[in-house]
């Protein structure tokens, strides 16, 4: 099986995707910020470098994609190949920063991969507020991140909420992360692996 994670940034996938697997026995394939060639000069210069991390982003989900599939076991992917195509590529189309050749060019090759691949068999979508956002980044303080901008952060939740409003791909749940600290309370942890159980064997 293939669950995945959704999110904005800081929202909290790399931690939950280790408590489940950790708790569930899954393989976590995490996002690879630390060998990502490209994220320190997006943050420093973004119109220059969003084409090159949108296409960096969209290879290396692709192949994650086939590897989860090839691997026959359960993982929890920490970001889908969607979130890139539906809120990252056309946020930065949308603020200028990726021009409008370089995203379709974009979005025809998220197309084309799209149509070999299956959607995950359950989304785990962490729905959080910007407070809660920056305060998670800051928290983990990521040099890179410092740079930031509100607005960015803003408009990426308003793309999050749309997208999440129309996902009809497969099976969702939807986290509050400003309600539920599941890295802090054990409690709230139970509560959203209990969620999940359910979502994933149908027990209600």
């Amino acid at each position: 099986m293939h669950i995945a994670i959704a999110g904005n940034i800081g929202s909290g996938k790399t931690t939950l995707s280790g408590l489940l697997a950790k708790h569930f026995g899954w393989e976590p394939h995490y996002e690879d910020v630390d060998t990502n060639p490209y994220l320190n000069s997006f943050y420093e210069d973004m119109q220059r470098w969003s084409f090159n991390l949108q296409i960096y982003f969209l290879n290396s989900r692709f192949r994650q994609i086939v590897d989860i599939r090839k691997s026959g076991k359960t993982v929890v992917q920490d970001r889908t190949i969607y979130e890139d195509a539906y809120i990252f590529a056309p946020n930065l189309h949308a603020m200028n920063l990726l021009s409008s050749r370089d995203f379709e060019n974009y979005r025809s090759l998220f197309e084309l991969m799209s149509s070999f691949i299956q959607p995950p068999d359950l989304l785990i979508y962490l729905k959080a507020s910007v407070p809660t956002l920056v305060s998670q980044i800051q928290k983990r303080g990521r040099e890179y991140e410092s740079a930031i901008r509100l607005d960015y952060l803003k408009n990426l939740n308003e793309m999050y909420e749309e997208w999440i409003e129309n996902y009809t791909l497969g099976k969702l749940l939807i986290v509050d992360v400003d309600v539920l600290k599941v890295s802090e309370n054990p409690e709230d942890l139970g509560s959203v692996i209990d969620k999940i159980t359910a979502q994933l064997h149908g027990l209600f």
